[in-house]
Parts: structure tokens; sequence; C-alpha cells
């Protein structure tokens, strides 16, 4: 009699974990097209109406954000992915239904509007959420909330990345935290579920260049761009806390949404790349390396923005906007990437290829912030055509930028103590 219900209890758990996939799936399709494409209608706009009006964009997002958070959504915070964490830590303690819209367009009314974050932890969230729902009205027992909950994430994060692997490593690794059978059921159900709509509905890598191969003799260069990859993961985390603690001290909400929302509105004027996610402004800078080949110097603006993105990043999500680390970590461990392998070029004669120490960099910079290893190898293995010729050296960059930055500091951006106050 207690295997039939255990076996009746796991039937209800597949079952509804196919209902998740299926809808975070839907969710986070949606919410990726929507965005880039309004990302991309709103900047090519501005840029060709008055680059001005970059300004004061930012404030437009974010003010909308938070007068929805006010009437909309009755004052009610978002805290991010530590939401879930806290809703896993109890059986009674749930992700209400509100935070599906509620992430939802903060996510994408951040992003269109220049905001430098964005919709992956919006996502993440909403996604958690919809596993959260369906296992609080009864889809399977309530011991199974975890795994509906991992089966949204990892639904939702494949088919944000195009790639389940990344997916269901996130929702291990990084939500789950630990190894557990049903949890592996639950994924692994959603993971199929997305396969299959990536594979007929959007399997374009977010980056157009092919990897072609990569050379031994790179391989210390690439470590030692690990290791400068930690080091921005964690300047990126500390921005993000003090950003957070600064911002909560500003009592006047006039005040403290347009301060941080006008400053970044500027920075995007002198540097557009920084606009939004800045997945377009990746992607501009890699055709521009590699069409012109080797530049004999590192340019300074690319260097301006390895610093800035984290700090334009921290500054949206302390104004009021949503998003999380995700893209500003890849985007800028990609620019640090990029820079690393122009300084050795110009300096030794060398010919280490761009690309490949641009994709080196996002892994490793998104391994060490999120802590998240085999999710940050298979996420980037995932950006470009072929990239999965990497997987040796990301394999090795990510163990050590993760080794260093948990070295350094033990907590990652989503677990330290005070970074949702």
């Amino acid at each position: 009699m207690k295997d039939k219900i255990q076996l009746y209890s796991y039937f209800k758990l597949m079952i509804g974990s196919i209902i998740v996939a299926v809808l975070s799936g839907l969710l986070a399709y949606s919410l990726k097209h929507l965005t880039t494409f309004y990302q991309e209608y709103l900047f090519e706009k501005v840029e060709s109406t008055n680059p001005y009006f970059f300004i004061i964009f930012p404030s437009i997002g974010i003010t909308i954000i938070y007068f929805l958070r006010k009437y909309a959504f009755k004052n009610r915070k978002n805290k991010g992915i530590r939401e879930i964490y806290r809703s896993l830590d109890t059986r009674q303690d749930h992700l209400p239904a509100y935070k599906i819209p509620s992430h939802y367009l903060n996510g994408f009314l951040t992003v269109i509007f220049g905001g430098s974050t964005g919709i992956e932890v919006s996502t993440v969230v909403a996604t958690a959420t919809v596993g959260n729902q369906m296992s609080k009205r009864g889809w399977a027992p309530m011991k199974f909330k975890q795994e509906l909950i991992c089966a949204g994430v990892t639904a939702g994060v494949a088919v944000l990345f195009g790639t389940v692997l990344g997916g269901w490593f996130f929702a291990i690794e990084v939500i789950a935290r630990g190894w557990k059978r049903s949890v592996l059921i639950s994924c692994t159900i959603a993971g199929a579920v997305a396969f299959v709509g990536i594979h007929y509905f959007d399997n374009a890598p977010l980056l157009t260049f092919p990897v072609i191969d990569w050379y031994w003799y790179g391989l210390p260069f690439m470590l030692f761009l690990a290791a400068l990859s930690a080091v921005l993961a964690i300047y990126f985390m500390k921005l993000v806390l003090t950003s957070k603690q600064l911002f909560a001290r500003i009592s006047n909400n006039f005040l403290r949404v347009n301060s941080g929302a006008i400053t970044i509105g500027c920075l995007i004027l002198f540097f557009p790349a920084l606009y939004g996610d800045s997945y377009h402004g990746l992607q501009e800078m890699l055709s521009h390396v590699i069409s012109s080949g080797t530049m004999m110097m590192v340019p300074i603006s690319l260097l301006l923005l390895i610093v800035l993105k984290p700090f334009v990043a921290a500054l949206t999500l302390g104004a009021g906007g949503d998003g999380g680390v995700f893209a500003p970590s890849i985007v800028a461990g990609a620019f640090l990437g990029i820079a690393v392998a122009l300084f050795f070029n110009s300096i030794f004669g060398l010919e280490l290829l761009v690309l490949n120490f641009a994709l080196i960099g996002a892994a490793s910079t998104l391994g060490a912030a999120i802590h998240g290893r085999w999710t940050a190898i298979f996420l980037i293995c995932s950006m470009a055509p072929n990239a999965y010729t990497l997987f040796i050296p990301v394999t090795l960059a990510v163990w050590i930028a993760y080794a260093i930055a948990k070295k350094i500091s033990p907590y990652n951006v989503y677990t330290y103590p005070d970074i949702a106050k």
C-alpha cells in the first residue's frame, strides 16, 4: 500500500513538472522576445532621433515600476532569488501569485528603457512562482514544492539561454543547492519539455560568431583571465550591496528613483553599449574587433565598459529596477576577456582568439558571481555556435574563478546576508 501511494505521488510530480515546464517555458519565451524586440526598437529610435533622450529613459522605466509596485502590487517588494530561498526554507511560506506579473512587468520595463541589468532573475522568480503555485494548488504533494519550483526554473532558464543543461544545473546548483532524487526527476522532465520547445522554436545562439578552435599555448593566459574574472565578480557583488544600502537610506522616493536613473542615463549617453542587458553592445564590440583584426592597443572605452557595466547595473538595482547579475556578469566578463586577449596580442605579438577569451571571461565571471560552476559552463558554451569546443578551458577557468571568489568572499550575490535589505 505504501509503495502504491509513493508511486502515485511520483506520478503526480511528473505530470505537475510537465505542466509547470510548459507554462514556465511560455513565460520565458514571451518575456525574452518581447524584451529583445522593444529594447532594440527603443534603442534605435532614440539613437536615430535624439540621443539625449537616453538621459531620461531609465527614469521612465523605473518610475513606472515604482507606481506599479505602489498601486498595483500594494507596496510589496521584490527581493529576487532570496525570495525563493525563503520560500524553500519552510513549507508554509509560499511565493504569492502576484510575483509572476510583478517580476515579468518589472524586468521587461527595466531593460527596454535602458536599465542595465537583464531579465534572467525576473524570469527565475516568475517561473519559480509558477511551480510554487502549482504545488500550493495540489498538483503534487506539498513535500514536492521544491521539485516543482526547480522544474519551473529549469524550463525558464533553459528557454532563456537555449540550453537545457544550463537550466538544469542552475536549478540544482543555485536553487535546490543539492542533489536530491525527486529534484533530479522534476528538473529532467522539465528539461525534456524545454528541449522540445527550444529545438522547434528558439534554437538561435546569443552570439553569431562561431568558435573555430583553441590552442594549448593560450591556456596560461586563459587561467590568468579567470583570476581577474573572480576579482571582477567580487567587485560587482560589493557594488550591488553598497548600492542597495545607500539607496535604502534615501527616504524621498522621487530622489531615490531619479538620482540613480539619471546617472545611468548620462552614462548610457556616452557609452550606448551599457543600454539594457548590453548583449547588443557585446555583439558590436566583437564584430568590430574580429573584423578589424588584432588591435595594437586595448581601447580605453573597453576598459571603461569593464568597470562601468557592474557599476551601472548596481545603480539600476539600487534605484528600484528589477533584474539581477546574469547579464552584467556575462557582458562585463566578456569585455574583460576581449581586453586581456588584445593586451597580450599587442604586448607579446600573440594570436590569441578574441572570441574564445570573451566566452571564457563571461563564464568565469558568471560562475564566480553566482557560485554556480556547471551552470556557467553550460550557459556560456551555448552562447555561440560550436562553443563546446572550449569546454576544457572554460571548465578550468570557471573552477579557478569560483575557488578564488569563494576564498575572497564565501557569499555570492544571492546569499549575502544583507543583499536584499
